[in-house]
């Protein structure tokens, strides 16, 4: 049995110094206290960055200038989610370390040091995840945070909507999910849903009608009414259904596009239904397998009882390494310079060459739908999301793959 009358060494007294102190942390005073751990494990002194909501910019907590993403040290450590170091002056290294929730990117940690041995990285990726956690753990109850993020003023309708979205980006050792939304300061009825849960990873992309605030309560109902009904053990018939019902009752004179889906992940196991939207493209390897989740149309939700027939779930069998995408008509229709549409083999041609050079779903996801709006003169003529899931599971299921189609 451990002697609890031992001391604890500067580590341990520190880890449970910054522990204690999270309970009661004011989000604001985050970089004051990095910055005062930092320095009491010698490592010099630190700055905390966080990513603004369309990932363009790493926003100082502390105030100070602007990074980019693109371009800089700090970014790249952001975008590969991997340690970055460079020289910043002549005896001193500027050692760059992200601030990630499992595989939902948040910001940078800036460590500025004279030097870093092994036991100096690993303090430093202690406190990078540390910092991380108390983030994680405050962004939801402190307005600190959200303004500290925001390169815009936000409309209510994409305030009241963001309100009820989960994380970008969930995962485990078998699946990652990810998505984004645009225009992030102006959405109107797009939304997402995923979680993971006993094996299961449960994915929604939704698209109500217009533009507008009621737009937006549409699909807060349905992302509500999806979750309400998963929470309550229904199967995928049941849940969708229970989607339909409510939009029927709260909103009779509207309607929701949308793709709900299963995955298993022990198997590989797809299912999923489709009312009324575009249907999810597949990539395997470096290639699109056409029409590989293409199935008859369905009524959007709100709508089913104008075709009287029984909702239908499909079914279909991934491979490691596949890579799912599930989008609203939006991202494809959304006009470039010479007023043409970005368009669906665009779209997927972007997606197998960022597979091909090897990047993370969250980093092609964004480099996505900057494309989207790279030109000045670009524009969305409908709200845009996409989500990417890929699963990866650590070996291939049981059996031999079933064919492409």
């Amino acid at each position: 049995m451990a002697d609890e009358t031992l001391p604890l060494n500067l580590g341990e007294q520190l880890l449970e110094e910054f522990l204690t102190a999270r309970r009661t942390l004011d989000p604001a005073d985050v970089p004051t206290i990095a910055q005062r751990y930092t320095q009491a494990l010698g490592l010099g002194s630190s700055t905390v960055y966080l990513a603004d909501i369309q990932q363009n910019q790493l926003f100082p907590l502390a105030g100070g200038a602007n990074l980019p993403i693109d371009g800089t040290l700090a970014g790249w450590a952001y975008r590969t989610g991997a340690l970055r170091v460079g020289e910043d002056g002549a005896d001193t290294l500027l050692a760059w370390l992200p601030l990630v929730d499992g595989a939902e990117r948040l910001g940078v940690l800036g460590v500025r040091t004279t030097g870093l041995d092994a036991g100096g990285l690993r303090r430093c990726r202690l406190l990078a995840a540390m910092t991380a956690m108390v983030i994680t753990s405050k962004r939801d109850t402190s307005d600190s945070y959200a303004r500290s993020t925001r390169a815009e003023t936000m409309s209510l309708p994409a305030e009241m909507l963001r309100a009820f979205l989960p994380v970008r980006t969930v995962s485990n050792s078998q699946v990652i999910s990810t998505a984004v939304l645009e225009p992030a300061y102006d959405l109107g009825g797009d939304a997402f849903d995923h979680s993971l849960a006993e094996g299961v990873l449960h994915a929604a992309v939704l698209d109500a009608m217009g533009h507008d605030l009621a737009s937006g309560l549409t699909a807060a109902v349905a992302l509500a009414a999806c979750r309400n009904a998963r929470r309550n053990g229904a199967d995928l018939p049941d849940l969708v259904a229970t989607i339909d019902d409510a939009i029927q009752r709260w909103f009779p004179d509207r309607f929701v596009t949308g793709v709900l889906a299963r995955l298993d992940l022990a198997t590989g196991t797809l299912h999923w239904a489709n009312c009324g939207h575009p249907p999810p493209l597949l990539i395997r390897g470096r290639e699109v397998v056409a029409d590989a989740l293409a199935r008859t149309s369905e009524p959007p939700l709100g709508l089913a009882g104008l075709s009287g027939a029984p909702r239908s779930v499909h079914t279909f069998s991934l491979r490691p390494g596949d890579r799912l995408l599930i989008y609203t008509d939006g991202v494809i229709e959304a006009k470039g310079t010479n007023h043409e549409m970005f368009g669906l083999d665009r779209f997927a041609d972007f997606v197998i060459r960022a597979t091909a050079a090897g990047e993370v779903a969250p980093e092609a996801l964004r480099r996505l739908i900057h494309a989207l709006l790279e030109n000045d003169d670009s524009t969305l003529t409908d709200d845009a999301t996409i989500m990417m899931i890929e699963w990866q599971p650590e070996a291939p299921p049981v059996g031999t793959l079933p064919p492409a189609r």
